[in-house]
């Protein structure tokens, strides 16, 4: 599982320009299934016959990751940009690699010698910040990058402490090593598998998967906030890690139902898998575009812990992860789905 995550964080694939990830996961994904093949939006959909045709499964993760796009370039060189899913408290200071050619960046705004009292006191907003990539002008800085190139985190893939790993991309690359993890197994109702894009914008490759196939139910696979490093009141602190997958109960785009969510934790506790629920209910997944497209159809999420969603440094544990596939398999071979 640790070499597998690994491999997915390597790839680019910020929303909207998932190419390279989505390329990445074919050829994965490919010796696993009957058929693969990218749709016309980038989602990667895999098929697998299951050992009974009485119900058609859809498991989804999606492959996308926040980062940013390259928006102006100054007659200084400098380059101007906006967020994909990023806040821009964890941008300052932070290095990139832009484009296909992989151009380092760094970003970084007025010095704080020179900065107000006022300035001083709030991070920078975005519009205050710039890309630096060592050009003398817009000439030369257009040598090297364009307008509409999308950026990544310089952020190396570790594993450290007790059984942490930490990479740029965890959200959700977690996701889809479990689901390639499962796909090792025959599951017991015909399943797609889908790698989707576009969740850090808005959901819109799940959907668009979604009304293709129309599933009788559908798994959404993700990761999930935990807070559990943070001075808070302990019913703040969402989830933690090393306590197991996180079963939902809610979030920002779904309530699940009761009679769903029973169905998962059965299957977790005959299978002796360690399980949480999450006690904080924002953040959203791919489950509101699924539940609520064409017919509709019952849904259900499991999530792996994670620490700084959304930032270079996204921190879960390796446990946590592998408790995620052996889950999602679980799921798929269990009659009570």
């Amino acid at each position: 599982m640790l070499e597998l995550i690994r491999t997915l964080c390597e790839p680019a694939g910020v929303s909207g320009n998932e190419r390279e990830i989505a390329e990445k996961i074919k050829e994965l994904a490919t010796p696993l299934a009957d058929s693969v093949e990218i749709d016309a939006l980038g989602n990667v959909l895999a098929f697998k016959k299951g050992k009974s045709s009485a119900k058609t499964l859809m498991v989804d993760a999606h492959m996308d990751e926040v980062g940013i796009l390259v928006n102006y370039i100054t007659e200084d060189g400098f380059l101007k940009f906006t967020g994909i899913g990023v806040d821009a408290r964890v941008l300052n200071g932070r290095r990139f690699l832009l484009g296909d050619k992989r151009v380092l960046a760094v970003a970084g705004t007025k010095p704080i010698h020179l900065q107000s009292m006022e300035e001083r006191a709030i991070a920078p907003a975005m519009d205050k910040l710039y890309l630096d990539i060592g050009a003398a002008d817009a000439a030369e800085a257009k040598k090297h990058v364009r307008v509409g190139d999308t950026g990544i985190f310089n952020s190396e893939f570790l594993c450290f402490g007790d059984g942490l790993i930490k990479g740029r991309a965890l959200d959700n690359r977690i996701g889809c090593a479990a689901v390639l993890k499962s796909m090792e197994l025959q599951p017991l109702y015909d399943t797609w598998f889908v790698f989707s894009v576009l969740e850090e914008s808005g959901g819109f490759g799940a959907r668009v998967a979604s009304m293709r196939i129309q599933p009788d139910l559908a798994i959404v696979v993700d990761t999930t906030t935990s807070a559990d490093h943070v001075e808070k009141p302990e019913a703040s602190k969402a989830s933690y890690l090393g306590k197991g997958p996180v079963i939902f109960l809610m979030e920002s785009t779904t309530y699940y139902r009761p009679e769903s969510v029973a169905k998962l934790r059965r299957i977790a506790d005959e299978a002796g898998i360690p399980w949480q629920h999450k006690s904080v209910t924002m953040g959203g997944l791919n489950s509101g575009s699924i539940q609520r497209t064409g017919r509709g159809c019952e849904t259900v999420a499991i999530a792996t812990p994670c620490r700084y969603l959304h930032s270079a440094v996204c921190t879960a544990k390796l446990e946590d992860s592998e408790n995620t596939a052996k889950l999602l398999s679980a799921m798929l071979q269990s009659s009570e789905l």
